[in-house]
């Protein structure tokens, strides 16, 4: 038994085509969790794609039903080994956004993949059937060369829904709590920092929307016979803005900004470029908070977003003033800023600079800020793993500038949970044309059987270390 054996193993996966054949047949099955009547492939994606490949490696499984009314199913599969000394949760969705397969280009479809030198084109290659392909391969690999043990018992979550904001992921981890108890959380999705640099982030951002609304009478009144008279609801609402956010980016609100940058994760962040990939757009030097780097700006701060707004009649404006005024806004937000309390906060905010007309509504699900300590034994751990894998020197984000439902893992669970992307900024996610890189998949495959491999050999003196420390 050798780790180079294992690795090696896990690039012939990719170099004789068995990596190419399963996502074939997953990404052949239009999973559109946005549909309603795509509901039956959602379950046929969880039986007939996952459940066999799981069963082959050893796993038992459980579909489970949805704990909110008509929201896909999930699946929960465990491999157990006697006196093994830890566990291990991974996650995956086999859901996917819609396919807008008339949008993508000459040759192209949605729900069969494509080859084109180093693109692999299909719904779901970067999101997230691709990643959580390369997981399962990379792990038959390991368990091959090991004679079938691993050194530990590992449990797969896979969900349905993630695409339409994870419904009842929540309540069924609450629910399920003692049978997806765990010692270590790890699992791939998002993006690398960029397509040939190895990364590991350690949560998210949080997010909250909310909506801004001023209605100060039923109808517009003629502007010449009214202007300088009325009060503008489209002039009002964007001062009652302009309170909350300067003109270049920066915060203003105190409650919605964090405390302070962590030194730990100012330096994970020193080596982080953001930005400069093939059809990346320029970033603005001076836009946001002041003083910090770009990786600084977007991964460990808050930012405060205008989504969309709307006074009048923008496609066909007229001589009135208007009687309303509207913006929807998001909040993205680090550890250490209370997301229960956002609305709260941007409403008390509002009405002590008498802005006190203003609606302030929240709209959509909270997601909280998580992020493992940097200097976490696990962190370090990964990083190594990677680095001896791939002889580079992994990016470290301390999380991720979107959004997750890694809250669940880390709040509800009490997981330190740590996730290893396998796709890259350009991917085209949730767009037409989306792809993964074959470069990075067969990196990606020997990577993650590295990491298989060295929680067997690792990981009980890590999770006994962790043990100790709560004690």
């Amino acid at each position: 038994m050798s780790r180079e054996l294992a690795l090696a193993q896990a690039a012939a996966c990719f170099d004789d085509g068995r990596l190419r054949q399963a996502l074939a047949r997953r990404i052949a099955c239009p999973t559109e969790s946005q549909e309603p009547e795509r509901a039956p492939q959602l379950d046929a994606y969880l039986r007939e794609q996952l459940a066999p490949a799981l069963e082959a490696l050893g796993f038992t499984w459980r579909v489970l039903g949805n704990p909110v009314k008509s929201a896909p199913p999930f699946l929960v599969a465990e491999r157990r080994e006697a006196d093994a000394p830890f566990t291990v949760l991974s996650y995956g969705h086999g859901d996917v956004v819609r396919g807008q397969a008339r949008a993508w280009r000459e040759g192209l479809e949605p729900w069969r993949l494509t080859i084109e030198g180093d693109r692999w084109y299909g719904r779901g290659t970067a999101d997230n059937k691709g990643q959580h392909s390369i997981n399962l391969a990379a792990l038959a690999q390991v368990l091959a060369v090991r004679d079938g043990r691993l050194g530990f018992n590992l449990k797969f979550l896979f969900e349905m829904g993630e695409e339409t904001g994870s419904p009842g992921l929540r309540e069924l981890c609450e629910r399920e709590r003692e049978a997806l108890t765990a010692d270590l959380f790890l699992a791939s999705d998002g993006p690398r920092v960029a397509a040939q640099r190895p990364t590991l982030f350690l949560g998210s951002r949080g997010g909250v929307n909310f909506d801004l609304r001023l209605r100060l009478r039923p109808a517009g009144h003629h502007s010449g016979n009214w202007g300088g008279l009325l009060r503008n609801p489209g002039i009002r609402l964007a001062h009652a803005i302009a309170s909350l956010v300067d003109e270049r980016g920066r915060i203003l609100a105190p409650a919605l900004r964090p405390a302070a940058l962590p030194d730990n994760v100012r330096r994970a962040l020193a080596s982080i470029e953001v930005g400069g990939g093939p059809g990346d757009p320029a970033v603005d030097g001076d836009w946001g908070e002041p003083g910090l780097t770009p990786a600084e700006r977007v991964i460990g701060w808050n930012s405060l977003e205008v989504l969309a707004s709307k006074t009048g009649n923008p496609e066909a404006p007229v001589n009135a003033i208007p009687g309303e005024a509207f913006a929807a806004c998001q909040l993205r937000f680090v550890v250490g800023t209370d997301g229960a309390r956002v609305v709260e906060r941007v409403r008390e905010h509002l009405q002590a600079h008498g802005f006190d007309d203003v609606e302030v509504t929240p709209n959509g699900p909270l997601m909280e800020a998580t992020r493992l300590d940097p200097d976490d034994p696990w962190v370090h751990w990964a990083l190594g793993s990677i680095e001896r894998s791939t002889g580079q020197v992994p990016a470290l984000l301390p999380n991720l500038g979107g959004t997750l439902p890694n809250d669940i893992f880390a709040n509800v669970l009490a997981l330190p949970t740590l996730w290893v992307p396998h796709s890259h900024p350009a991917c085209a996610q949730h767009a037409p044309d989306e792809h993964l890189l074959g470069s990075v998949a067969r990196e990606a495959l020997q990577l993650m059987a590295g990491l298989f491999w060295d929680l067997g050999d690792d990981g009980a003196r890590i999770a006994a270390q962790r043990r100790a420390a709560r004690t």
